[in-house]
Protein backbone atom coordinates (compact mmCIF):
# COMPACT_ATOMS: atom_id res chain seq x y z
CA UNK A 1 0.00 0.00 0.00
CA UNK A 2 2.77 2.55 0.38
CA UNK A 3 4.29 1.87 -2.79
CA UNK A 4 1.32 2.82 -4.66
CA UNK A 5 0.79 5.55 -2.24
CA UNK A 6 4.01 7.06 -2.59
CA UNK A 7 3.49 6.06 -6.59
CA UNK A 8 0.54 8.31 -6.84
CA UNK A 9 2.57 11.21 -4.99
CA UNK A 10 5.10 10.68 -7.40
CA UNK A 11 2.67 11.17 -10.53
CA UNK A 12 0.94 13.80 -9.21
CA UNK A 13 4.51 16.00 -8.32
CA UNK A 14 5.39 14.94 -11.82
CA UNK A 15 1.98 16.16 -13.26
CA UNK A 16 2.14 19.44 -11.46
CA UNK A 17 5.49 19.92 -12.22
CA UNK A 18 4.68 20.22 -16.14
CA UNK A 19 3.04 23.15 -16.05
CA UNK A 20 6.49 25.10 -14.25
CA UNK A 21 8.63 27.50 -16.65
CA UNK A 22 12.26 28.76 -15.58
CA UNK A 23 13.00 31.81 -16.58
CA UNK A 24 15.85 32.63 -14.70
CA UNK A 25 16.73 35.73 -16.73
CA UNK A 26 20.63 35.97 -16.13
CA UNK A 27 23.27 36.61 -18.57
CA UNK A 28 26.60 37.05 -19.34
CA UNK A 29 26.74 40.56 -20.93
CA UNK A 30 29.36 39.91 -23.69
CA UNK A 31 27.37 37.13 -24.51
CA UNK A 32 23.72 38.03 -25.00
CA UNK A 33 22.71 37.07 -28.41
CA UNK A 34 19.70 38.59 -30.35
CA UNK A 35 17.42 35.82 -28.92
CA UNK A 36 18.28 37.01 -25.43
CA UNK A 37 17.66 40.77 -26.52
CA UNK A 38 14.54 39.93 -28.00
CA UNK A 39 13.32 38.11 -25.01
CA UNK A 40 14.26 41.08 -22.60
CA UNK A 41 12.40 43.49 -25.04
CA UNK A 42 8.96 41.28 -24.51
CA UNK A 43 9.30 41.70 -21.20
CA UNK A 44 9.95 45.55 -21.57
CA UNK A 45 13.47 46.04 -21.84
CA UNK A 46 14.50 49.17 -23.44
CA UNK A 47 17.88 50.14 -23.70
CA UNK A 48 19.74 49.59 -26.92
CA UNK A 49 22.46 46.55 -27.08
CA UNK A 50 25.43 49.25 -26.42
CA UNK A 51 23.99 50.41 -23.66
CA UNK A 52 24.76 46.98 -21.36
CA UNK A 53 28.08 45.81 -22.68
CA UNK A 54 30.56 47.77 -25.30
CA UNK A 55 34.80 47.73 -25.73
CA UNK A 56 34.81 51.44 -27.02
CA UNK A 57 32.06 53.36 -25.05
CA UNK A 58 30.50 53.52 -21.45
CA UNK A 59 28.17 50.72 -20.75
CA UNK A 60 26.40 48.78 -17.89
CA UNK A 61 28.91 45.86 -17.71
CA UNK A 62 31.76 48.92 -16.57
CA UNK A 63 29.74 49.60 -13.38
CA UNK A 64 29.84 45.32 -12.44
CA UNK A 65 31.71 45.09 -9.58
CA UNK A 66 32.78 42.03 -7.28
CA UNK A 67 31.44 42.52 -3.89
CA UNK A 68 33.29 41.21 -0.70
CA UNK A 69 35.29 38.62 -2.53
CA UNK A 70 32.51 36.85 -3.93
CA UNK A 71 29.25 38.05 -4.67
CA UNK A 72 28.48 40.68 -7.67
CA UNK A 73 27.03 44.09 -7.33
CA UNK A 74 26.53 47.38 -9.70
CA UNK A 75 27.98 50.85 -8.61
CA UNK A 76 24.72 53.06 -9.32
CA UNK A 77 26.21 56.44 -8.67
CA UNK A 78 29.55 58.51 -9.29
CA UNK A 79 29.77 58.42 -4.93
CA UNK A 80 30.29 54.64 -4.76
CA UNK A 81 27.04 53.43 -3.99
CA UNK A 82 26.14 49.79 -5.06
CA UNK A 83 23.34 47.17 -5.21
CA UNK A 84 24.02 43.47 -4.37
CA UNK A 85 21.78 40.79 -3.06
CA UNK A 86 21.11 40.57 0.91
CA UNK A 87 22.68 38.00 2.11
CA UNK A 88 26.11 39.67 0.24
CA UNK A 89 25.57 42.09 2.43
CA UNK A 90 24.55 40.56 5.34
CA UNK A 91 27.71 39.84 7.26
CA UNK A 92 28.84 43.34 7.08
CA UNK A 93 25.32 44.82 8.34
CA UNK A 94 25.07 42.66 10.90
CA UNK A 95 28.73 43.85 12.13
CA UNK A 96 27.74 47.29 12.49
CA UNK A 97 24.42 46.26 14.18
CA UNK A 98 23.82 46.57 17.73
CA UNK A 99 20.94 46.02 20.24
CA UNK A 100 20.61 50.08 19.96
CA UNK A 101 20.62 50.00 16.56
CA UNK A 102 19.65 46.41 14.89
CA UNK A 103 20.33 47.20 11.23
CA UNK A 104 19.59 43.74 10.47
CA UNK A 105 15.79 44.28 11.72
CA UNK A 106 15.34 48.17 10.81
CA UNK A 107 17.31 48.92 8.04
CA UNK A 108 19.66 52.12 7.68
CA UNK A 109 19.31 55.80 5.43
CA UNK A 110 21.94 58.31 5.98
CA UNK A 111 21.15 61.49 4.66
CA UNK A 112 24.71 62.46 4.33
CA UNK A 113 28.04 60.57 3.20
CA UNK A 114 29.30 61.57 6.43
CA UNK A 115 26.55 59.73 8.19
CA UNK A 116 27.69 56.36 6.33
CA UNK A 117 29.08 53.66 8.47
CA UNK A 118 32.47 52.36 7.32
CA UNK A 119 32.94 48.79 6.33
CA UNK A 120 36.30 47.93 7.55
CA UNK A 121 37.83 45.10 5.39
CA UNK A 122 35.03 45.05 3.04
CA UNK A 123 36.89 45.41 -1.12
CA UNK A 124 34.63 45.95 -3.88
CA UNK A 125 36.44 45.46 -7.01
CA UNK A 126 35.26 46.15 -10.85
CA UNK A 127 35.22 43.59 -12.99
CA UNK A 128 36.33 45.14 -16.33
CA UNK A 129 39.67 46.93 -17.33
CA UNK A 130 39.32 50.41 -18.50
Amino acid sequence: MKYFKSLWMAGALALAAQGAYADEGMYLLNELNKKNLEQMKALGFTLPYDSLYSTTSPSVSDAVVIFGGGCTGIAVSDQGLIFTNHHCGYGAIQSKSSVEHDYLKDGFVSQSMEQEIPIEGLEVRFLKNT
